[in-house]
This record gives structure tokens, sequence and C-alpha cells, in this order.
């Protein structure tokens, strides 16, 4: 703090340790890289606010002040707990500066991913939104921590991505297995008890992802210390000893529709790969057509009358497997329960799916994309979008794997609807069609309801 430039704000840290290092804390912000949007602002719980929509010109002195922070400061050591809401927002996020709209509900779920397994991702991403604010042109938002750790990320066809994701991983597992099976032939030689429990700590610890990274650097230590053939051999794998988190990231056109059959392979497989799916209900990145993930009376391109079809319920499809992870979330909604979701999905040794609601500028927001993380919460609390987790490994506990995190609607669907002009502007271009399919969207959105709530009350699959 004694050497941090003019304009640096900062107030004393609470709940730290008062015989320990006494910190500060601040929100670093560039100016250079604001989209404006002001959604940052809009969900600043702090009374009368620590976010302030103002000038560039008024907020010049905050460059020296970023650049102070990101160049010369280097990450703390978060005392909080990383899976919790507050504590997740001390990690430090891989990923910055995305290309995408501003308020784009898309970005906020992958930083979160980032700041929970961001030194050990590995994602594959499919062709859509997600690839263009990730990484359009030479450069990527995704970004490495002081070590030189970020996630792996790269791109591939738009309709593959799946079978793309999955090859990811298959790759990962041979070249893991073969280390597993080498760290048992070192373990039969005349090595030091000492070095033994290093490497079968590895050996029983190798698909626990918390201290992955602690046990890869001590087995490390331990093989280049080993006078074996083994050892080198060993040794030569070893970028892969820490245990990845392979995730597969994309969008509803890509998932519900094009790469479906990819998408389904994987939940069949049972092998341990986490999808999240960013859902905005549209082909967002091509301009707006629709999808199998469009709700009924959506106004799209394809469906200018409003579609006529339901919804996909692609998460219900999921679960009849029954070894299948799958959540639906909405982080302006409940930002607890995204996170749980996500630490689950990853803990859980078995294929998941996250299906995460998205708001986008196509969508036309009346409330204004500044407002995303409010229209969220208006879509779980109308009913319209629901929450909820299905965890198999509860069953072994003899619990119900199902559980409802959505209350009843405490506000009307029909107000949600007309704060979007995707619905809106069907009641001014064709009002009778527009009243029959709010009926029956409204119909839809009750039974819906009720169908997820006789899930959390009754163990059926």
């Amino acid at each position: 703090m004694k050497s941090a430039p003019k304009g640096y704000k900062s107030v004393k840290a609470n709940g730290v340790d008062k015989n320990g290092p006494q910190y500060h804390y601040t929100i670093g912000i560039t100016p250079l890289d604001c989209t404006g949007c002001g959604s940052c602002v809009e969900i600043c719980p702090a009374p009368g606010k620590a976010l302030i929509m103002k000038s560039f010109e008024s907020q010049k002195d905050q460059i020296k002040a970023w650049d102070y922070a990101v160049r010369r400061l280097k990450p703390k050591k978060n005392i909080s707990a990383k899976t919790t809401v507050k504590g997740s927002q001390f990690e430090e996020p891989l990923l910055e500066f995305s290309g995408a709209c501003a308020g784009c509900g898309e970005t906020p779920y992958a930083k979160l991913v980032t700041q929970l397994f961001g030194d050990r991702l590995m994602i594959a991403n499919a062709t859509g939104c997600s690839t263009i604010w990730a990484a359009s042109g030479g450069s990527t938002a995704y970004k490495k921590n002081k070590d030189g750790h970020g996630p792996a990320w790269a791109n591939s066809l738009f309709e593959d991505n799946a079978e793309y994701g999955y090859g990811m991983y298959l790759g990962v597992k041979a070249i893991r297995e073969r280390i597993a099976n080498n760290i048992s032939l070192a373990l039969e030689e005349e090595i030091s008890e000492e070095y033994k429990k290093i490497l079968k700590d590895w050996l029983d610890n190798r698909e626990v992802g918390e201290g992955s990274r602690e046990r890869a650097n001590k087995l490390i230590e331990v093989l280049e210390k080993i006078d074996l053939d083994v050892a080198k051999e060993i040794l030569k794998d070893k970028e892969f000893f820490i245990k990845r988190s392979q995730w597969i990231f994309g969008g509803d056109g890509w998932a519900y529709d094009i790469g479906f059959g990819g998408l389904d392979h994987i939940l069949a497989s049972g092998e341990n790969v986490n999808i999240l799916i960013f859902d905005t209900e549209i082909y967002s990145n091509t301009g707006g057509q629709s999808s199998k993930a469009t709700p009924q009376a959506a106004v799209a391109k394809f469906a200018s009358k409003g579609k006529n079809t339901k919804k996909k319920d692609l998460a219900l499809m999921a679960m009849t497997y029954g070894n299948v992870y799958v959540a639906q979330i909405a982080m302006g909604a409940n930002m607890n329960q995204t996170i749980k979701a996500i630490v689950e999905a990853e803990n859980y040794d078995g294929p998941s799916l996250i299906i995460a609601y998205a708001t986008c500028i196509d969508h036309g927001i009346k409330l204004g994309m500044g407002n995303t993380p409010y229209e969220e919460k208006r879509a779980v609390d109308s009913g319209y979008w629901t929450l909820y987790r299905y965890n198999p490994d509860l069953k072994k506990e003899g619990k119900n794997p199902f559980t409802l995190d959505s209350k009843s609607p405490t506000i009307k669907l029909r107000d949600f609807l007309m704060g979007e002009l995707r619905y809106s502007v069907l009641m001014k271009t064709n009002p009778e069609a527009a009243e029959e399919m709010f009926n029956e969207l409204e119909k839809e959105a009750k039974e819906r309801y009720n169908r997820y709530k006789l899930l959390s009350e009754n163990i059926i699959f």
C-alpha cells in the first residue's frame, strides 16, 4: 500500500487473523477494457454502491492503479473456501477481457469455472459465441497465472465438439494409466520407504482434483532422485501428473441440435467428462435462429410468427440414464446453487451435464443488458426457468438424487415474457396467436414445475 500510486483505492480487509498479515482489499477496474454495460454496478450489493458508472475521462487515474495491481502485486493466498460465493471471487480469474457483447450471460459462467479449476482446466469449445468471445482473433480471453498455468483451450468444428472433447479426455486417460502402471512397477523396486510413500500417495489419489498440483510436484521431486529407468520413463509424462479438469463448452444450437448425437454419446459412455451448455435458447452467434432450445411462442429467425413447438427438455433426457450428473443453473437467480452445481459436477466420477441460462442481446431485454443478472432472476421467479440438481451419488446413500432448488413462482410468467422483445413483439404482430401461444407456454411451465416437484418427492430413476 505504501508503494501504491495516487488514486489506488482500498479498504482494510475484514475476517483475517489479527496476529497474521494484515490485508487490504480492492476491486481493480481497468477503464481501458470496460464494455460499459453497467452490469457490475447493478449487481453490486454494497450499501450506497461501491461501484458507480462514470465517464472515461474522470477515471484515467485508475489506469495506473490497475497496472500497479496486475504488474506489481502477486495474488495472495485465499483465506476463504473457494467453493463458496465469496471465496470463489478471491480466486484469480483466468478469463479476462472477452470479446462478448456488453452484459453477455455466457462469460460469467466460464470465468467462474476458471476461478474454481483454472490451473488444471482442459476445454474443448464448440464453435459459436463462446469461441468468438474467447479466441476469435490472434489473442485469447483465457490467461495464465503467475506460475504459467492456465486453461488448455481449443476449438473444433461446430458439429463435432463433443467427439473432439471426448478424444481429448481419452488421450489424457491413456497417458495417465501408463503413468499409474509405471509407478506400480517402481513401487516393486528397492527404493526408500519415504519415496514409496510419495509414489503411493499419488497413485491412490490420482483422480482427486484437490491438491493434485502439490502431489504432482512432490512426485517430480522424488522421481528426479531415483536412479532407475522406470523413474526416467515416468518423468517423460510429467505434464500429465496433474488431474485435469476436463470440460466441453458450447451453446444450445450445438448441444440441443447439430451436436446432440456426440453429446449423447458422451453421456452414455460413463466417462468422467463435464459438459457446460450456455443456453441462450437461440443460435446467438449466427444471427438468432430458432433452435430446439427455443421455447414455444418465442420469435426468432425461422420462427418469425412465434415458435409453435415446446422446448426440448435435454436435462430430463440426460437424467434417464441414471448415472449422469445433471443440473440447471442461473447465476443471477442463485449464485450459491450455481457454484454448488459446478463443484458437484466436477467432483462426480462420471459424465456431467450443466445447462446454464444465459441472457443474450438477441433477447431484447427491455431493462437493458446492464440488468442481465436480474433478468435471470426474473426468469426463475416466474417459473420460466427451473433450478435443480440430479446427483446419482446420492442414490448410494439411499437418498433422492433429484434436488429442486427453485421455489414456486412468485411473479407472473406473462410479466417476464412482456419484458423481452422476443415475446412481446408477437403481441403486436399477431395478437391472437400470441394469446394462444402464451397460454400454452404458461400451461407447459406449470406442468414442467410440477413434474420436477414430483421428482424431488419420489425416487423415480
